[in-house]
């Protein structure tokens, strides 16, 4: 089925057909400035915004166009103020927008991103290490633009950058080949890859302090550098075993998260070894990369530090080894090339900004990074403590994302045991999962992304206010309603000859704003207006259902009009829960 076009897409273009039968060519084609209101359905004041180039009074002009858009039928306006123009659509025209909306499986979302290929760079932990909260923001920001992309028709290659490769791993394996006794493979600790990892953590911390006590050891651990990095099997097959185990526990927590990513998804950055030398060697030729004091960097006009001497983009050490600029100039151009993207984007933390806008700055000149094709930093805040401090634990140590997710789930335990319900076992434990996992999500997506945020597990279950299980309770109770629909009703065709009932007609018209809505956040690359979308579509519902019975409405005709509109506002909710990565449970 075709795209809906939106109610005001169509008011749009009803009064920009006025202003081109009463306005000079110039000025005809501006933006007839259409957007909702209080006092009607819309309000334009494009009146006010063109008078003085026409040398009327706004009012004046506003009743001119007025007198254009008289007898079109499905559109009639009125006058307010200095010349605002308010515009209310047809009882008729909205239920057959919600007619339209229904027939379609996609509610009439259009494909505008079809054709198109944008790669998402996104959670990106590092092997041998636990993830902890600051890979929530990145791993859920990224996985509700997969979603809204792919939704939208694009082609979307997922991307997790893990920190797979660096002098660490050096560090680590000898500690671990000089300790035979740690036993991270398993043995009293059990075969779970996430307590292997947790054991592994703890082995790096404790080679890190062996490392910064001991010169003896730094030894060691570099000529185990070295033969990680020139292939050594015995160092590299230790290497494989902590790239293994780490990725089945981060998949876990993926799968516990409820997002996207899989392990074929990962691309290392171990993966972009063989081509370092080679990147390098073209900055070179191309004079873009130049030695300083034996590092080869690339300086910019426009970047400069406090003192203003310039700040410089390292590709190669002064030891000679990569460090992330050089891996990260082969990874974009590996997406360019290979992957053959449109668009690439990196959601990362706001503090990596100035090393991403030298990446690409030095991409653009090496010719990499074509005019076609956008990178684009996708930048994030941090979560803060109630104290409004980094969210740290009570030791000042980094929070672990599994502890976090289980201190949600016991959380939104309590929360649902204080409201009635009918659930038991099994169906209960899925719906505190729920829960616990989307007011995490919800939290984290709700606030704008480029603000802190704090991690309050109480104000995140509460049944009230903007909060993820908030929006669950609301499509659940819809969900009731429509179980609870005679066939009749679900069957019976809705009547666009009956008049709306306000709350009806608010609930239609957000309702009509969804396209509008998931357009915007791809645009935009920010969550937190869909979830924004989603509260107000909750409202509304919540007002609809107090001011329009639906099962015990006055006949069947209005009777079937509302349980339309209930399956049309389900469908929404669920869908907009889903494209935030939450689960739309039909009972809580």
């Amino acid at each position: 089925m075709p795209e809906v076009i939106a109610v005001i897409s169509l008011v749009e273009h009803a009064v920009s057909a006025a202003m081109a039968r009463v306005l000079p060519p110039e000025l005809s084609e501006r933006d007839p400035l259409v957007r909702p209101s209080e006092h009607a359905d819309f309000q334009s004041n494009v009146a006010l915004s063109l008078a003085a180039r026409t040398g009327r009074p706004p009012r004046d002009l506003a009743r001119t166009l007025q007198g254009e858009l008289a007898g079109g039928g499905a559109i009639s306006s009125s006058l307010s103020g200095p010349g605002f123009l308010n515009l209310t659509v047809a009882d008729s025209r909205l239920w057959e927008q919600v007619v339209a909306r229904l027939a379609d499986h996609r509610s009439g979302v259009g494909l505008p991103l079809a054709g198109t290929r944008t790669v998402i760079d996104y959670s990106a932990p590092n092997i041998a290490k636990e993830m902890h909260v600051g890979h929530l923001r990145t791993t859920v920001i990224g996985d509700s633009l997969v979603r809204v992309l792919t939704f939208l028709g694009g082609d979307v290659v997922r991307q997790n950058h893990l920190g797979d490769w660096g002098t660490q791993f050096g560090m680590l394996i000898q500690y671990i080949d000089e300790h035979p006794e740690a036993q991270w493979r398993g043995g009293a600790r059990g075969a779970d890859a996430g307590e292997q990892v947790s054991v592994l953590d703890g082995l790096y911390r404790a080679a890190r302090q062996e490392f910064d006590a001991d010169p003896e050891f730094v030894e060691r651990a570099r000529r185990r550098v070295v033969a990680l990095q020139s292939g050594d099997e015995s160092t590299l097959a230790v290497w494989r075993e902590l790239v293994s185990v780490s990725a089945r526990a981060f998949q876990q927590l993926y799968d516990r998260l409820g997002v996207l990513l899989t392990e074929q998804d990962s691309a290392g950055e171990s993966t972009y070894n063989p081509f370092l030398d080679e990147v390098v060697e073209e900055l070179v030729e191309a004079g873009i990369a130049v030695d300083s004091d034996g590092a080869l960097c690339v300086f910019f006009d426009d970047v400069t530090g406090p003192d203003g001497e310039p700040v410089p983009l390292i590709v190669r050490k002064k030891d000679g080894g990569y460090g992330y600029a050089a891996t990260d100039l082969a990874t974009l151009r590996h997406r360019i090339r290979k992957l053959e993207a449109d668009r690439i984007l990196y959601v990362v933390d706001a503090r990596q900004s100035l090393h991403f806008r030298m990446v690409f700055a030095t991409a653009r000149r090496a010719g990499w990074l074509p005019d076609g094709v956008e990178a684009v930093h996708v930048p994030f805040g941090t979560v803060m403590g109630p104290g409004g401090t980094p969210f740290k634990t009570r030791s000042g140590g980094t929070v672990r994302l599994s502890e976090l997710l289980d201190a949600a789930v016991e959380g939104a335990r309590e929360a649902i045991a204080e409201k009635p319900h009918d659930l038991t076992g099994d169906a209960l434990e899925d719906v505190i999962r729920a829960a616990g996992i989307g007011a995490v999500k919800y939290a984290d997506l709700s606030t704008s992304r480029a603000k802190n945020y704090v991690f309050d597990i109480a104000q995140m279950v509460a049944l009230q206010g903007d909060t993820g299980v908030y929006l669950q309770y609301a499509h659940a109770r819809v969900r009731t309603i429509l179980s609870k629909a005679p066939v009749e009703a679900l069957e019976q065709p809705v009547d666009t000859t009956l008049p709306l009932h306000p709350a009806e007609r608010a609930l239609i018209l957000l309702l009509d704003g969804f396209d509008a809505t998931v357009r915007e956040v791809a645009r935009e690359l920010e969550p937190h207006r869909l979830c924004g979308y989603l509260f107000s579509l909750a409202k509304a519902l919540t007002d609809f259902y107090g001011a329009c019975p639906v099962l015990k409405a006055e006949t069947a005709a209005m009777r079937a009009n509302r349980v339309a509109l209930c399956r049309l506002t389900a469908r929404t909710l669920a869908r907009g829960l889903d494209l935030l990565g939450l689960q739309a449970p039909a009972r809580m």
